[in-house]
C-alpha cells in the first residue's frame, strides 16, 4: 500500500479553501494543521515532511491566506474560520484529529476546540494568540474607508518581508531567498489587501478566561522562549487557564517554531500524543540542549 499526496481546492462554508493532504498508508491518527496570521501552508514546510512518516497530515490555507480565496464579503472572524475548519473536515469524512495551530493558528485551533470538542482528540498549541481584544474602533471605523486596502499595502510593504521574518525567528542567518519568496507569494496579488481590510472589521476578540476553562480537549502547549510575536507570558496565562495542558518552552527560539525547530516540535508531539497530559508533569519544561547526533542533523537541515 504506497502513500497518497495530494493537494486540492474545495467549497465550503461559502469559500474556496485550499488543503494538502497526505495518506499515510497505515496510520491511524490524523494531524490538522491551521498556519498564522499573514501566512500559509508554508509555514510548516519543516514539520509536515516529519509527521508524514507516522501520521496522516491535513495542512489548510485559512481564508484569505495562500492559495484560499481572498473575498471581501466572506466574514474572516475566528468563530467563522473555526466553522469553515469544521465544514472541511465534514468534508473529508475527518475526525478524532490532533489539531495544531500555530499563532493566530491556534487561536482558531482553541475555537474549533470550543464548537466541536468531540472533533479534536488532542490539540497542539505553537505560539498561540490569546487574550488579544476585538480591534478598536477607530481602526474598524477606518476600514470602511474606499481604498483602506491600499494602506494595507502599504503599511505591509514598508515593513518588508526580510524584516518580518527577522521579528519572528531568533536566528537570522536562517532567512534565505527560498524563505522570502514562500511568505512574499500570499502578497503578489491585490485581492489579499482587500480581504485583510475585512479581516480587521470581522476579527472578535480572543477567547476569554472563562471559555478557556471550559475547554475540555488535552493540549500541548510549545513556545519559543525568545518569541517577541506572542511573548512567553502569554503562555503561561494559558497553561494556567486551559485545564489539562502542558508547556513546553524551546531554547534558542523565537515564534516562528515550526521553521526554526521542527525536530525539537515533533518529538515534544509524540510524546504527547503517546501520552495524557496527566501522564507528563505539568511543570513548564525548558527543552535541554539535544543529544549531539539530533543536533547535529537539525543542523544540517536548517
Amino acid at each position: 500500500m504506497q502513500e497518497s499526496d495530494f493537494a486540492k481546492v474545495v467549497q465550503v462554508n461559502g469559500a474556496n479553501v485550499y488543503f494538502e493532504h497526505h495518506q499515510h498508508p497505515t496510520a491511524s491518527e490524523t494531524f490538522v494543521l491551521l498556519h498564522g496570521f499573514l501566512s500559509s501552508t508554508f509555514s510548516f514546510r519543516r514539520l509536515t515532511p516529519l509527521l508524514k512518516e507516522n501520521y496522516n497530515v491535513i495542512s489548510i490555507d485559512l481564508p484569505p491566506f495562500g492559495n484560499s480565496e481572498k473575498n471581501n464579503r466572506f466574514i474572516y472572524s475566528y468563530d467563522n474560520l473555526a466553522n469553515t475548519v469544521i465544514a472541511l473536515l465534514d468534508h473529508l469524512n475527518v475526525s478524532n484529529i490532533h489539531l495544531t495551530g500555530h499563532s493566530m493558528g491556534g487561536q482558531i485551533a482553541l475555537n474549533v476546540m470550543k464548537k466541536a470538542p468531540t472533533l479534536v482528540e488532542k490539540g497542539v498549541l505553537l505560539c498561540s494568540s490569546g487574550y488579544l481584544k476585538k480591534m478598536n474602533w477607530p481602526v474598524t471605523m477606518l476600514s470602511h474607508i474606499p481604498f483602506f486596502h491600499l494602506y494595507v499595502k502599504l503599511w505591509l510593504t514598508r515593513s518588508g518581508v526580510r524584516n518580518n521574518l527577522e521579528n519572528v525567528v531568533h536566528d537570522s542567518t536562517m532567512i534565505d531567498d527560498e524563505m522570502m519568496f514562500g511568505y512574499l507569494k500570499p502578497f503578489l496579488e491585490d485581492d489579499i489587501f482587500k480581504a485583510l481590510t475585512r479581516m480587521i472589521r470581522d476579527r472578535e476578540g480572543d477567547l476569554s478566561v472563562n471559555e478557556l476553562r471550559n475547554i475540555q480537549t488535552p493540549c500541548l502547549l510549545i513556545w519559543g522562549e525568545h518569541d517577541r510575536v506572542v511573548p512567553l507570558s502569554t503562555g503561561h496565562r494559558l497553561k494556567e487557564d486551559i485545564p489539562d495542558s502542558k508547556l513546553v518552552v524551546l531554547k534558542e527560539t523565537g515564534h516562528l517554531v515550526p521553521e526554526e525547530k521542527p525536530m525539537e516540535v515533533l518529538r515534544h508531539i509524540h510524546e504527547f500524543v503517546s501520552s495524557t497530559v496527566n501522564d507528563l508533569s505539568n511543570d513548564t519544561h525548558t527543552e535541554p540542549l539535544f543529544q549531539k547526533g539530533l543536533s547535529q542533523t537539525l543542523i544540517s537541515e536548517t
